[in-house]
């Protein structure tokens, strides 16, 4: 096991006092949030459940992204991204999603490059939330490891706010 990081404790504690319920939508991070947040001891009290879906079928067949929406705007698009976390949200028991769709390298484009990731947030009764952080090429690992970190904060933030 490893040490939670401190992002997942303190969105523990938030959760709790909120009676908040998390589920994650992951694609570029492969469960890497939802394995941060059950790092936690406790975190059976706030976590639902995390979808991955890597591949465009999964992300259609388990979050129900259209297809329309892949086919115009790729996987990696805030469109994307907030289909996903309003998926999640809807087949979940949680009242707070958050999505993740990127690209962690090697690779990208000039249009998408390598260290794109599109996050959304999706809490019941409100409008979701959707950004887009370009992390830049610093490598794979690192890549995810931000996008992880960044999704953490967003959580915190919206219970915290």
């Amino acid at each position: 096991m490893t040490r939670p990081l401190p992002e997942a404790v303190a969105l523990l504690t938030a959760a709790r006092a909120r009676g908040a319920m998390i589920v994650t939508a992951e694609s570029c991070t492969g469960g890497l949030i939802a394995g941060a947040i059950t790092d936690v001891p406790g975190s059976s009290e706030i976590f639902d459940r995390g979808f991955v879906t890597y591949s465009n079928a999964a992300k259609q067949d388990m979050l129900g992204v259209r297809s329309e929406t892949l086919a115009l705007r790729g996987a990696v698009s805030q469109e994307v991204a907030v289909e996903m976390a309003e998926g999640a949200l809807a087949r979940s028991q949680a009242t707070i999603a958050v999505s993740v769709t990127g690209i962690a390298g090697p690779g990208g484009s000039e249009f998408k490059p390598e260290g794109r990731v599109c996050f959304g947030l999706a809490v019941r009764g409100l409008p979701t939330r959707v950004e887009t952080v370009e992390f830049g090429a610093p490598g794979r690992a690192t890549v995810r490891r931000a996008t992880v970190g960044h999704a953490l904060t967003l959580l915190l933030s919206a219970l915290q706010g």
